[in-house]
């Protein structure tokens, strides 16, 4: 990712905490990776477990001092405030049901919070999430680290730019096959919590990748969701939440749309796709192939788009850190999450706006996003019936 000036720097690494993320949990490394790669923060304190012990055990695999390792959130929180050198950031890569109270306690002492997503595991507290953080003055960034791929970026320039006119058409899907059997009953740590009502939420594969493939499409063609109807199923016997999800959506200004969410499909590991539709154009792209981008001009030859090639746009450009032909793809868009989130902090801690062109998703996709599971849990539950989708981004 290209950085402006010399931020980068030790003197300018931001101070960053973790809660969760410890030994044999795999969303936490992620998130360190990420923040290590453009050399913006410095790991230095951490609540990594729900045990005293095991937090502590964690962070001396981390090599973060054993005065900053903290046996519960609260204690943490309330410490590191304190300290001169204090975190100025904290990720939070607990379990959906614990994205609430932590990110409560980090907010109200002006410490800024990176989230893995979704938001919250219930709608009530994401409202409750959303009116803390607007009184916080502290940033809130939530890590859908699919818009942080190049080629997100230049198809949302493009659409944007109206190179494909009037948008007609939204195709998504996110199909996975790891939870294709019954894998919470053998006690795999992620299939545990993630198929658990009490610590996932109301949304199964809808919460877990339908809330990244309807934040993308939300992204990246700028439409906004008018109303949808859903058809979720539990296809794996005895799991208590959806594991594959139909939903029709309509976005305001007629244009139409529809995904696919699934972990139970054979021979899907993480097939993210996209295809948008004008009435001059299509694109479409991948997840898994993500360095290219086909464009369709209506009447013409389709044409391959790749990451940082001919065409691509500054704003794909600006966050790619290698010749074309070199891949980047799910650490490096986590990274530019990171990235574009420390320009902020920064410019924030020196009291200025951020620079033009940073963005990330905050609260208010959090919102949408916890909006969108529910109104989808509850569409299915009155079979498929279509659902105003404002009604539930009312605060």
């Amino acid at each position: 990712m290209a950085i402006e000036g010399s931020t980068n720097t030790a003197s300018r690494r931001i101070r960053l905490g973790m809660v969760g993320g410890g030994r044999d949990a795999f969303i936490g490394g992620v998130h360190r990776i990420a923040s290590r790669i453009d050399d913006r923060y410095e790991l230095v304190a951490g609540a990594f477990s729900s045990t005293p012990e095991k937090s502590k055990a964690s962070a001396a695999d981390l090599g973060v001092a054993e005065d900053r390792a903290y046996g519960d959130y609260v204690e943490m929180a309330k410490r590191e405030a304190r300290l001169k050198n204090g975190i100025e950031a904290v990720s939070i890569v607990t379990p959906n049901h614990m994205h609430f109270p932590v990110a409560r306690e980090f907010l109200k002492r002006g410490i800024h919070v990176i989230c893995d997503k979704p938001l919250t595991s219930t709608l009530a507290d994401a409202r409750k999430l959303a009116k803390v953080a607007e009184a916080s003055g502290a940033l809130f960034v939530l890590t859908h680290n699919y818009t942080g791929y190049p080629m997100m970026r230049q198809a949302r320039d493009m659409i944007a730019k109206g190179e494909l006119g009037t948008i007609r058409l939204v195709q998504v899907e996110y199909a996975q096959d790891w939870l294709s059997e019954k894998l919470e009953d053998t006690g795999q740590k992620q299939a545990g919590w993630r198929t658990d009502p009490a610590r996932s939420g109301i949304g199964g594969s809808t919460g877990d990748i339908g809330t990244h493939a309807f934040n993308l499409a939300s992204f990246v063609s700028g439409l906004e969701l008018d109303s949808l109807c859903a058809d979720l199923d539990s296809f794996v016997e005895g799991r208590q939440l959806d594991d594959n999800g139909h939903v029709m959506m309509r976005f305001s200004g007629g244009a139409k749309g529809m995904l696919w969410c699934s972990q139970v499909a054979p021979g899907n590991e993480n097939a993210l796709k996209l295809r948008i539709y004008g009435d001059k154009g299509g694109l479409e792209w991948a997840q898994e192939d993500p360095n290219y981008l086909w464009h369709a001009p209506l009447g013409q030859p389709k044409r391959l788009l790749t990451r940082n090639g001919a065409g691509a746009t500054e704003a794909s450009q600006r966050l790619s850190r290698v010749p074309g032909g070199h891949p980047e793809g799910y650490l490096e868009g986590f990274a530019n999450i990171y990235s574009e989130a420390a320009q902020a902090i920064i410019a924030h801690r020196d009291g200025k706006p951020a620079p033009d062109g940073v963005m990330f998703p905050g609260i208010e996709e959090g919102l949408a996003g916890v909006a969108f599971v529910t109104a989808c849990v509850e569409s299915s539950r009155r079979d498929s019936a279509w659902v105003k989708f404002g009604n539930y981004m009312r605060r």
